[in-house]
């Protein structure tokens, strides 16, 4: 492996993490690709910023023909959810249906990996697109309904990076095994982008939200060490949502 590929950051980690992290055609050298591993984690945050900005391009549209904020918070959560071909919504559903549908380790990840949804996938779903969409419906009203959506987007993608590093494969196959664990570097890194952002759109506001996306993160964390051991490729969606849901909310209640 040639020594430019091991280096912290390159060129072809924000394509290859759009790559792998959307459904948007991007050109990608897959054995660069397979070469940068987890190193390319810390772009995560960077796709999350292209996602917002197409958002608020559909948002200033809706605005500007007259549509109603609620049907634009709408518009805005399904178009982030094609975008993204519902890959982080999936890992929620899968994470409840396991962890609260199995009695032990085994049947969890069992449960994780049937591609059928139970009754706490399909819960888990409903519930984070009704909060997702009324918080939106309140941001999106606020002067700095741009500058959130770009700070929640970022934040939440560089806490999939956080647990990533911080937690071991529960499993030994799987999205996230093949992908790879980072090292902390290029989870300071993520995060290190990620709250750069935060801080440039919404200034000191900005603090809060790392330290609920801390929060939320270190939680959800929590949980999945003790109900299977670590991380999968399904935790880590559902931590981009959980973090995304608390940082909506907070969001709705302070701007």
């Amino acid at each position: 492996m040639a020594n430019r590929d091991m280096s912290l950051i390159h060129w072809h980690d924000v394509p290859a993490a759009a790559g792998l992290l959307t459904r948007v055609r991007v050109q990608v050298n897959t054995d660069l690709a397979i070469q940068r591993g987890p190193l390319a984690a810390w772009a995560y945050p960077i796709v999350g910023l292209k996602i917002a900005i197409a958002m608020v391009v559909l948002g200033l549209c809706a605005g500007w023909v007259g549509i109603a904020p609620p049907i634009a918070a709408g518009l805005m959560l399904a178009l982030s959810v094609i975008l993204t071909g519902a890959m982080h919504e999936d890992g929620l559903a899968d994470s409840a249906d396991g962890l609260w549908g199995g009695w032990d380790k085994a049947k969890r990840l069992e449960i994780m990996k049937d591609s059928r949804n139970g009754a706490y996938g399909v819960l888990a779903l409903v519930l984070s697109v009704i909060i997702r969409w009324a918080a939106l419906t309140a941001i999106v009203q606020t002067d700095h309904w741009i500058a959130a959506l770009i700070a929640v987007a970022m934040l939440s993608r560089a806490a999939m990076v956080a647990l990533m590093t911080g937690l071991p494969n529960a499993r030994d196959t799987g999205l996230s095994q093949s992908v790879g664990c980072p090292k902390p570097v290029t989870a300071w890194l993520a995060i290190g982008v990620a709250t750069l952002g935060a801080f440039f759109a919404l200034g000191l506001t900005a603090g809060s939200l790392l330290i609920v996306a801390g929060i939320t993160a270190s939680l959800w964390a929590g949980i999945a060490h003790r109900k299977i051991g670590g991380q999968t490729g399904d935790i880590l969606g559902a931590t981009q949502q959980l973090t995304e849901i608390a940082l909506l909310i907070t969001l709705s209640a302070i701007l």
